[in-house]
Protein backbone atom coordinates (compact mmCIF):
# COMPACT_ATOMS: atom_id res chain seq x y z
CA UNK A 1 0.00 0.00 0.00
CA UNK A 2 2.98 2.18 0.85
CA UNK A 3 4.84 1.74 -2.74
CA UNK A 4 1.87 2.30 -4.40
CA UNK A 5 1.25 5.94 -2.18
CA UNK A 6 5.42 6.56 -3.50
CA UNK A 7 4.23 5.69 -7.09
CA UNK A 8 0.94 8.23 -7.10
CA UNK A 9 2.97 11.05 -5.30
CA UNK A 10 5.80 10.85 -7.86
CA UNK A 11 3.15 10.70 -10.55
CA UNK A 12 1.53 13.95 -8.90
CA UNK A 13 5.36 15.29 -8.87
CA UNK A 14 5.87 14.44 -12.72
CA UNK A 15 2.63 15.78 -14.04
CA UNK A 16 3.32 19.78 -11.82
CA UNK A 17 6.66 19.22 -13.10
CA UNK A 18 5.23 19.02 -16.64
CA UNK A 19 2.99 21.77 -16.57
CA UNK A 20 5.32 24.35 -14.87
CA UNK A 21 7.95 23.18 -18.20
CA UNK A 22 9.80 25.86 -20.26
CA UNK A 23 7.36 28.12 -21.55
CA UNK A 24 6.98 27.88 -25.64
CA UNK A 25 7.37 30.23 -28.52
CA UNK A 26 3.81 31.13 -28.20
CA UNK A 27 4.16 31.51 -24.71
CA UNK A 28 6.42 34.14 -25.04
CA UNK A 29 5.04 35.69 -27.91
CA UNK A 30 1.89 35.88 -25.70
CA UNK A 31 4.10 38.03 -22.85
CA UNK A 32 5.86 39.94 -25.69
CA UNK A 33 2.83 41.22 -27.30
CA UNK A 34 0.97 42.42 -24.25
CA UNK A 35 4.62 44.29 -23.31
CA UNK A 36 5.90 45.77 -26.73
CA UNK A 37 2.62 46.34 -28.02
CA UNK A 38 0.17 47.66 -25.64
CA UNK A 39 2.59 50.45 -24.66
CA UNK A 40 1.53 53.75 -26.05
CA UNK A 41 4.70 54.41 -26.66
CA UNK A 42 8.43 54.07 -25.89
CA UNK A 43 12.26 56.04 -26.24
CA UNK A 44 14.93 54.05 -26.34
CA UNK A 45 19.09 54.70 -27.40
CA UNK A 46 21.37 52.16 -28.54
CA UNK A 47 24.66 51.54 -30.54
CA UNK A 48 24.88 49.99 -34.01
CA UNK A 49 28.01 48.54 -35.56
CA UNK A 50 27.74 47.81 -39.39
CA UNK A 51 30.54 45.54 -40.32
CA UNK A 52 30.03 45.02 -44.18
CA UNK A 53 32.73 47.42 -45.12
CA UNK A 54 36.46 47.63 -44.73
CA UNK A 55 36.61 48.44 -41.24
CA UNK A 56 33.53 48.30 -38.85
CA UNK A 57 31.30 51.61 -38.13
CA UNK A 58 29.88 52.74 -34.78
CA UNK A 59 26.48 54.63 -34.76
CA UNK A 60 24.18 56.37 -31.67
CA UNK A 61 20.86 55.60 -32.38
CA UNK A 62 17.94 57.04 -30.42
CA UNK A 63 14.26 55.97 -31.07
CA UNK A 64 11.24 58.24 -30.39
CA UNK A 65 8.00 56.43 -31.08
CA UNK A 66 4.60 57.25 -29.89
CA UNK A 67 1.50 55.78 -31.05
CA UNK A 68 -0.31 55.68 -33.92
CA UNK A 69 2.35 56.73 -36.27
CA UNK A 70 4.60 59.49 -34.89
CA UNK A 71 8.49 58.45 -35.04
CA UNK A 72 11.86 60.17 -34.50
CA UNK A 73 14.98 58.28 -35.45
CA UNK A 74 18.48 60.19 -35.07
CA UNK A 75 21.63 58.04 -36.34
CA UNK A 76 24.68 59.88 -35.81
CA UNK A 77 28.12 57.97 -36.54
CA UNK A 78 31.06 57.92 -33.13
CA UNK A 79 33.43 60.32 -33.54
CA UNK A 80 31.84 62.19 -36.50
CA UNK A 81 29.86 65.69 -37.26
CA UNK A 82 27.73 63.01 -39.54
CA UNK A 83 24.07 62.38 -38.36
CA UNK A 84 20.49 62.07 -39.92
CA UNK A 85 17.45 62.09 -38.87
CA UNK A 86 14.16 60.20 -39.94
CA UNK A 87 10.92 61.91 -38.67
CA UNK A 88 7.42 60.87 -39.81
CA UNK A 89 4.58 62.65 -38.24
CA UNK A 90 0.70 63.67 -40.30
CA UNK A 91 2.61 65.61 -42.57
CA UNK A 92 4.23 62.46 -44.24
CA UNK A 93 7.72 61.10 -43.64
CA UNK A 94 10.84 63.08 -43.71
CA UNK A 95 15.07 62.88 -43.91
CA UNK A 96 16.97 65.29 -42.62
CA UNK A 97 20.49 65.84 -42.42
CA UNK A 98 21.53 68.97 -40.09
CA UNK A 99 25.04 69.10 -41.21
CA UNK A 100 24.04 70.18 -44.70
CA UNK A 101 20.76 71.62 -43.77
CA UNK A 102 18.65 69.49 -45.94
CA UNK A 103 15.31 68.11 -45.24
CA UNK A 104 13.67 65.86 -48.00
CA UNK A 105 9.92 64.37 -47.84
CA UNK A 106 8.44 61.71 -48.85
CA UNK A 107 4.70 59.95 -49.15
CA UNK A 108 5.35 57.12 -47.58
CA UNK A 109 4.33 54.56 -45.11
CA UNK A 110 7.44 54.00 -43.83
CA UNK A 111 8.28 51.85 -41.47
CA UNK A 112 5.81 49.36 -42.64
CA UNK A 113 7.46 46.60 -44.73
CA UNK A 114 10.61 47.99 -43.87
CA UNK A 115 11.68 47.09 -40.50
CA UNK A 116 14.57 47.87 -38.80
CA UNK A 117 16.17 46.20 -35.72
CA UNK A 118 16.20 49.33 -33.06
CA UNK A 119 12.22 49.31 -33.65
CA UNK A 120 10.96 47.32 -31.18
CA UNK A 121 7.49 46.88 -32.62
CA UNK A 122 9.14 46.01 -36.57
CA UNK A 123 10.96 43.12 -33.83
CA UNK A 124 7.63 42.06 -32.70
CA UNK A 125 6.39 42.04 -36.17
CA UNK A 126 9.20 40.09 -37.64
CA UNK A 127 8.74 37.38 -35.42
CA UNK A 128 5.01 36.86 -35.53
CA UNK A 129 5.45 37.02 -39.41
CA UNK A 130 7.63 34.52 -39.62
CA UNK A 131 5.95 30.77 -39.78
CA UNK A 132 9.65 29.47 -39.54
CA UNK A 133 10.76 31.65 -36.74
CA UNK A 134 12.67 29.11 -33.82
CA UNK A 135 13.19 30.01 -30.16
CA UNK A 136 15.51 28.88 -27.79
CA UNK A 137 16.17 29.53 -23.58
CA UNK A 138 19.35 30.19 -22.04
CA UNK A 139 20.05 31.06 -18.51
CA UNK A 140 19.10 34.55 -18.65
CA UNK A 141 17.13 35.47 -22.12
CA UNK A 142 15.45 34.33 -24.65
CA UNK A 143 16.82 34.20 -28.20
CA UNK A 144 14.39 34.12 -31.57
CA UNK A 145 15.59 33.80 -35.24
CA UNK A 146 13.74 34.95 -37.70
CA UNK A 147 13.60 36.38 -41.66
CA UNK A 148 14.45 40.06 -42.05
CA UNK A 149 11.40 42.15 -43.43
CA UNK A 150 13.71 44.98 -44.79
CA UNK A 151 15.31 46.37 -47.98
CA UNK A 152 18.68 44.78 -46.73
CA UNK A 153 16.60 41.08 -46.86
CA UNK A 154 18.45 39.62 -49.93
CA UNK A 155 22.35 40.01 -48.29
CA UNK A 156 21.33 40.12 -44.82
CA UNK A 157 18.43 37.43 -44.53
CA UNK A 158 18.38 36.62 -41.00
CA UNK A 159 18.53 38.02 -37.20
CA UNK A 160 18.60 36.54 -33.97
CA UNK A 161 17.02 38.68 -31.29
CA UNK A 162 18.14 38.36 -28.15
CA UNK A 163 15.87 39.15 -25.18
CA UNK A 164 16.03 39.65 -21.57
CA UNK A 165 14.03 36.88 -19.46
CA UNK A 166 13.03 39.39 -16.63
CA UNK A 167 12.49 42.53 -18.29
CA UNK A 168 11.27 40.72 -21.67
CA UNK A 169 12.98 43.61 -23.69
CA UNK A 170 15.54 43.50 -26.57
CA UNK A 171 19.17 43.16 -25.12
CA UNK A 172 20.63 43.11 -29.03
CA UNK A 173 20.13 42.23 -32.20
CA UNK A 174 22.40 40.28 -34.75
CA UNK A 175 21.98 40.88 -38.13
CA UNK A 176 23.71 37.89 -40.31
CA UNK A 177 24.89 37.20 -43.97
CA UNK A 178 23.94 33.98 -45.59
CA UNK A 179 26.57 32.29 -44.11
CA UNK A 180 24.90 33.43 -40.51
CA UNK A 181 27.83 35.84 -39.97
CA UNK A 182 27.00 38.64 -38.19
CA UNK A 183 27.28 41.90 -40.03
CA UNK A 184 24.82 44.04 -38.11
CA UNK A 185 24.52 44.10 -34.08
CA UNK A 186 22.37 46.57 -32.63
CA UNK A 187 23.01 46.96 -28.66
CA UNK A 188 19.99 48.28 -26.23
CA UNK A 189 21.31 50.54 -24.29
CA UNK A 190 18.01 52.08 -22.30
CA UNK A 191 14.54 51.15 -22.84
CA UNK A 192 11.52 53.16 -21.77
CA UNK A 193 8.17 51.60 -22.68
CA UNK A 194 5.31 54.37 -21.86
CA UNK A 195 6.71 57.24 -22.87
CA UNK A 196 4.67 59.60 -25.04
CA UNK A 197 5.33 63.22 -26.75
CA UNK A 198 3.38 65.24 -27.78
CA UNK A 199 2.53 65.72 -31.91
CA UNK A 200 4.21 69.70 -32.18
CA UNK A 201 7.70 67.92 -30.59
CA UNK A 202 7.77 65.85 -34.03
CA UNK A 203 7.49 68.98 -35.88
CA UNK A 204 10.03 69.31 -38.78
CA UNK A 205 10.49 72.77 -37.75
CA UNK A 206 12.18 71.80 -34.53
CA UNK A 207 15.08 69.49 -36.14
CA UNK A 208 17.57 70.16 -38.39
CA UNK A 209 18.49 73.88 -38.05
CA UNK A 210 20.49 75.82 -40.49
CA UNK A 211 22.45 78.23 -38.90
CA UNK A 212 24.92 78.54 -41.82
CA UNK A 213 28.05 78.22 -39.32
CA UNK A 214 28.11 74.65 -39.69
CA UNK A 215 31.65 73.19 -40.59
CA UNK A 216 32.06 71.74 -43.91
CA UNK A 217 31.80 67.54 -44.22
CA UNK A 218 34.06 65.77 -45.47
CA UNK A 219 34.91 65.87 -49.45
CA UNK A 220 32.67 69.42 -49.37
CA UNK A 221 35.32 71.08 -51.86
CA UNK A 222 35.36 73.43 -54.42
CA UNK A 223 37.24 71.62 -56.86
CA UNK A 224 37.97 67.74 -55.01
CA UNK A 225 35.77 64.77 -54.77
CA UNK A 226 36.28 61.95 -52.40
CA UNK A 227 34.93 59.16 -55.11
CA UNK A 228 33.76 55.96 -54.17
CA UNK A 229 33.94 52.51 -56.09
CA UNK A 230 31.95 49.72 -55.71
CA UNK A 231 33.29 46.69 -54.20
CA UNK A 232 30.86 43.95 -55.05
CA UNK A 233 31.91 40.45 -57.32
CA UNK A 234 31.56 40.12 -60.98
CA UNK A 235 32.19 44.19 -61.83
CA UNK A 236 33.51 45.21 -65.51
CA UNK A 237 34.10 48.93 -65.82
CA UNK A 238 32.76 49.87 -69.12
CA UNK A 239 33.42 53.54 -68.47
CA UNK A 240 34.21 55.94 -66.41
CA UNK A 241 34.26 60.40 -66.87
CA UNK A 242 34.39 63.29 -64.82
CA UNK A 243 33.55 66.72 -65.33
CA UNK A 244 34.06 70.09 -63.54
CA UNK A 245 30.68 72.10 -61.97
CA UNK A 246 30.27 75.26 -60.46
CA UNK A 247 29.91 73.17 -57.24
CA UNK A 248 33.07 70.91 -58.19
CA UNK A 249 34.06 67.45 -59.93
CA UNK A 250 30.99 65.34 -60.27
CA UNK A 251 31.99 61.64 -61.51
CA UNK A 252 29.98 59.10 -63.83
CA UNK A 253 30.85 55.80 -63.69
CA UNK A 254 29.18 52.75 -65.39
CA UNK A 255 29.61 49.33 -64.39
CA UNK A 256 28.22 46.02 -65.96
CA UNK A 257 26.97 42.95 -63.52
CA UNK A 258 28.42 38.87 -64.12
CA UNK A 259 27.71 38.16 -67.57
CA UNK A 260 27.16 42.11 -69.14
CA UNK A 261 23.00 41.35 -68.72
CA UNK A 262 22.80 44.59 -66.03
CA UNK A 263 24.42 47.36 -66.08
CA UNK A 264 24.04 50.71 -63.74
CA UNK A 265 25.47 54.18 -63.55
CA UNK A 266 26.87 55.47 -60.37
CA UNK A 267 27.05 59.40 -60.28
CA UNK A 268 28.74 61.05 -57.36
CA UNK A 269 29.37 64.73 -56.60
CA UNK A 270 30.05 67.06 -53.41
CA UNK A 271 26.84 67.38 -51.55
CA UNK A 272 26.23 70.97 -51.08
CA UNK A 273 23.93 73.21 -48.61
CA UNK A 274 20.98 74.65 -50.07
CA UNK A 275 19.93 78.12 -49.79
CA UNK A 276 16.98 77.80 -47.63
CA UNK A 277 15.13 75.00 -45.39
CA UNK A 278 12.14 74.18 -47.39
CA UNK A 279 11.98 70.62 -47.22
CA UNK A 280 11.98 69.25 -50.82
CA UNK A 281 9.89 66.27 -52.13
CA UNK A 282 11.10 63.59 -53.38
CA UNK A 283 9.99 59.96 -55.00
CA UNK A 284 10.39 57.31 -53.66
CA UNK A 285 10.38 55.25 -50.13
CA UNK A 286 13.29 56.39 -47.56
CA UNK A 287 15.64 53.38 -47.58
CA UNK A 288 17.79 52.79 -44.79
CA UNK A 289 21.40 51.75 -45.89
CA UNK A 290 22.75 51.62 -42.77
CA UNK A 291 25.59 54.50 -42.27
CA UNK A 292 22.99 56.92 -44.70
CA UNK A 293 19.61 56.77 -45.43
CA UNK A 294 18.44 57.16 -48.58
CA UNK A 295 15.32 57.38 -51.38
CA UNK A 296 14.68 53.86 -53.64
CA UNK A 297 12.56 53.80 -56.52
CA UNK A 298 12.42 51.09 -59.00
CA UNK A 299 15.00 52.13 -61.04
CA UNK A 300 17.41 54.41 -58.88
CA UNK A 301 18.95 54.99 -55.07
CA UNK A 302 20.38 58.33 -54.07
CA UNK A 303 21.81 58.95 -50.96
CA UNK A 304 24.00 61.39 -49.19
CA UNK A 305 27.33 60.53 -46.79
CA UNK A 306 30.46 61.70 -45.96
CA UNK A 307 30.06 65.20 -47.80
CA UNK A 308 29.23 63.26 -50.73
CA UNK A 309 25.81 62.73 -52.76
CA UNK A 310 25.82 59.80 -54.88
CA UNK A 311 22.81 58.47 -57.25
CA UNK A 312 23.05 54.98 -58.75
CA UNK A 313 20.25 54.29 -62.09
CA UNK A 314 19.47 51.31 -63.55
CA UNK A 315 17.04 49.45 -65.71
CA UNK A 316 18.15 46.15 -64.82
CA UNK A 317 19.14 45.74 -61.57
CA UNK A 318 16.70 45.26 -58.92
CA UNK A 319 16.05 47.45 -55.86
CA UNK A 320 18.04 44.79 -53.70
CA UNK A 321 21.06 44.87 -55.75
CA UNK A 322 21.33 48.38 -55.58
CA UNK A 323 21.25 48.68 -52.33
CA UNK A 324 23.93 45.74 -52.50
CA UNK A 325 25.90 48.38 -54.62
CA UNK A 326 25.55 51.45 -52.72
CA UNK A 327 26.77 49.22 -49.31
CA UNK A 328 30.12 47.93 -50.63
CA UNK A 329 30.97 51.33 -52.03
CA UNK A 330 34.82 52.38 -50.66
CA UNK A 331 36.30 55.56 -51.03
CA UNK A 332 39.02 55.99 -52.95
CA UNK A 333 41.97 58.67 -52.39
CA UNK A 334 40.77 62.28 -53.59
CA UNK A 335 41.19 63.64 -57.10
Amino acid sequence: MRSRIIAFMLVAVMVILAACGAPTKEDVMKKLSGKWNDTKGYELTATMEIKTGAEPRMYDVEVWHTKPQFYRVNVSQAGSEDSQMIVRNDEGVFVITPSLGKTYKFQSDWPAQNSQGYLIGALHDDIKADENATMIEEDKEYIFETATQNNHKKVLPTQRIHIDKKSLLPKHVSVLDENNEEKIRISFKQITLGKERKAAEYNVEMEGSNTGNEPKTEGDTETGLNTHYPSIEGLTVLDEQEMTTENGTRSFMTYSVGDGEKEFVIIQEPAVRPENKVPVSVEGDPVDLGFAIGALTENSLRWESAGVSFFIASDTLSQDEMIEVAASMTEAEMK
